[in-house]
């Protein structure tokens, strides 16, 4: 899960292949990311989520061993865009976690 400063809370839904966004005060979710969203990407068990300080999504696929992320055009990969399970300098073995400093 990941809190942004306005206090809306962003869950991986990892067995729905999607990302939930519930806004501050509300018991309901949009699907801002995934299975159930229009014009985003597929994800593929997403392990976690976090925003940078421009309120750009980034999320770890553990079943496509990936990293993707949100931007200005949409969703792209960012990190082992391969898609596979590997120890090489270009893969990730079932990544689950992601942090971003103070620059995003």
């Amino acid at each position: 899960i990941y809190v942004d400063k306005g206090f809306n809370l962003y869950v991986a839904d990892m067995g729905n292949d999607r990302i939930q966004k519930f806004s501050y005060g509300q018991l309901n979710g949009t699907t801002v990311a995934g299975n159930g969203s229009v014009g985003t990407i597929s994800l593929n068990r997403p392990q976690a989520v976090v925003l940078d300080g421009d309120g750009y999504l980034f999320i770890v696929e553990s079943g496509s061993h990936r990293v993707v992320g949100s931007g200005p055009r949409g969703f792209r990969c960012v990190a082992a865009c391969g898609g596979v399970n590997g120890s090489s300098a270009s893969q990730l073995s079932s990544p689950v976690s992601l942090a971003l400093n103070s620059f995003g």
